[in-house]
């Protein structure tokens, strides 16, 4: 058990410093210093600093109203998509799954796409934010009804179910890019591969509320969690009920991800690598591997936006890209590494 506050110190405070660095790099030059300095003082009413003369209007603005927003918009997807990857994988007691294999990214892409594609007025008034959570919401209760079979939900009807609907409305959403005018593409390829450059303090409210619903639900159900991935029979003989258990922890993560991915786009492979990762630290128990999960999911996604910014300036490149790239080759090494058993690859 000691090892998790320490994993968990070492990430918050690395996630401190990227958060730092990350408000510093631009084009607009700002070293580390006033970069932090220009953090404080916003939190801080009355530092020196913020009325001296020492920082431009431009460099507060720079660091403030974009840098920050969009970092902090990268740890709060971060840390909300590896969780409920962990929460999925629980769900349906499969190390393969995560927010895509259920299909309610897909399902968030097909409501997002068909804003930019038919115009928020064709449906009904609804923003492209909003139209992404109805897709992932509608898709999570389709999920849950087509794997629900004698008054229980089975997870193998569940992901059967998410693969065949995932691979459904991937289809309908490349329908809908390939029949609109070439100006929408880009916007649509953009919104499919994630980024997190249009964030604002506003658009952070809505995954913070929902990751610590999450949160505080996977903290409440961590011993129940723990039953559930023994099986079935032996969830019921510690008193845990497996249906309703699945039901709360399917609503829970999609509601998360559609949260996320209405602000973010489609980003994957974190809810698939990091829970594993946490699990090879601190062990299979959730009450130690969550923590970790969430923090370092947010450590994750903040030092792939950092490269996705950095790496080919001054062109950026697509969260989704940078997260594959290094998410496949590193799930590969992980499935075969020593290690492999402990996060769960035996089962």
């Amino acid at each position: 058990m000691r090892a998790t506050p320490l994993w968990c110190s070492g990430l918050v405070s690395v996630l401190a410093l990227l958060l730092v660095i990350s408000a510093a790099v631009g084009s607009v030059p700002v070293t580390l210093l006033q970069a932090g300095q220009i953090v404080l003082g916003h939190l801080v009413p009355g530092m020196p600093w913020m009325v001296d003369g020492s920082l431009t209007p431009l460099q507060d603005q720079a660091v403030w109203q974009f840098r920050l927003p969009r970092a902090m918009l990268a740890a709060l997807a971060g840390a909300g998509l590896a969780l409920a990857g962990a929460l999925m994988q629980v769900t349906v007691r499969n190390p393969l799954a995560d927010p895509y294999i259920l299909g309610v990214s897909s399902g968030a892409s097909v409501g997002a796409v068909s804003v930019i594609v038919l115009g928020s007025a064709a449906l009904g008034g609804l923003s492209l934010n909003i139209a992404a959570f109805a897709g992932a919401l509608a898709t999570c209760v389709a999920v849950a009804l087509l794997a629900r079979s004698s008054g229980t939900v089975s997870p193998t009807r569940m992901i059967l179910a998410g693969v065949a609907l995932g691979t459904l409305l991937s289809a309908v959403t490349s329908y809908l890019t390939i029949s609109t005018d070439a100006q929408n593409v880009v916007g649509v390829l953009f919104f499919l591969l994630g980024s997190v450059s249009a964030a604002t303090m506003s658009s952070l409210l809505g995954p913070a509320i929902a990751l610590v619903v999450a949160c505080t639900v996977a903290a409440l159900w961590s011993r129940s969690l723990n039953a559930l991935m023994t099986g079935d029979e032996s969830a019921i003989s510690l008193g845990v009920d497996p249906a309703r258990l699945r039901i709360l922890l399917l609503v829970v993560a999609s509601l998360l991800t559609g949260t996320i991915v209405s602000v973010a786009g489609g980003i994957g492979f974190v809810g698939l690598v990091v829970p594993h990762i946490a699990r090879i630290l601190v062990g299979a128990d959730h009450r130690r591997m969550l923590p970790l999960t969430v923090i370092g999911g947010a450590v994750f996604l903040v030092t792939a936006d950092l490269l996705a910014r950095t790496v080919a300036a001054p062109t950026e490149i697509p969260l989704g890209i940078l997260t594959a790239f290094v998410g496949a080759p590193f799930f590969l090494w992980l499935m075969r590494r020593d290690g492999a058993e402990k996060a769960g690859f035996g089962r």
